[in-house]
């Protein structure tokens, strides 16, 4: 990985990132890595491979993967279908200026950062964070946030429910419209 870590903050979480859909360096492991060119459109497609919930580690080709225009790439799973009692997870890649739009869940989230500058719209505040942090959003609550920075960042969101669900509220108003 580019940043050994974000490594350890998977490790930690329990996650293995492993390939498809991702991009290896020199020592053979393996990162998130945004389509190149990226899509003009948003887009949400289903797992590449089944899961089997007796195993024990999630592979990227199980999880959905989706994009956020302009610049948020990334995969999720609902825990009810891979065996967690309430864990759900996203982790994504955002690109510089890149980040979801505005949005709501029913259940908090808690987002793990490692390096990168990120600036939150969290309900009617506005904050921005250097890496290493978690950053929590209180249920209920419309939030976004862009990649205030000049590289790519990995987002490890986390929701304690079997389910992750996402009502969209409105276009991301920290982007910078080009």
């Amino acid at each position: 990985m580019r940043n050994p870590r974000l490594a350890l903050g998977l490790v930690t979480l329990g996650l293995l990132l492993v390939p498809v859909g991702m991009s290896g360096n020199r020592a053979g492991q393996q990162r998130i890595t945004a389509p190149n060119p990226r899509p003009r459109e948003s887009y949400s497609h289903p797992p590449d491979a089944p899961f089997d919930r007796s195993d024990y580690v999630i592979k990227i080709n199980q999880m959905s993967s989706f994009y956020d225009k302009p610049g948020e790439f990334g995969y999720a799973i609902h825990g009810e279908d891979y065996g967690f009692d309430r864990l759900s997870f996203v982790l994504t890649e955002t690109q510089p200026n890149g980040g979801p739009p505005l949005h709501t869940h029913t259940v908090e989230e808690g987002h793990v950062v490692l390096s990168g500058r990120v600036t939150y719209i969290i309900g009617d505040r506005q904050v921005t964070a250097e890496g290493p942090y978690i950053a929590r959003v209180p249920a209920g609550v419309p939030h976004t946030f862009i990649n205030a920075g000049a590289d790519p960042i990995n987002v490890v969101a986390t929701f304690p429910s079997r389910r992750r669900d996402y009502t969209e509220v409105g276009p991301n108003p920290l982007v910078k419209r080009q």
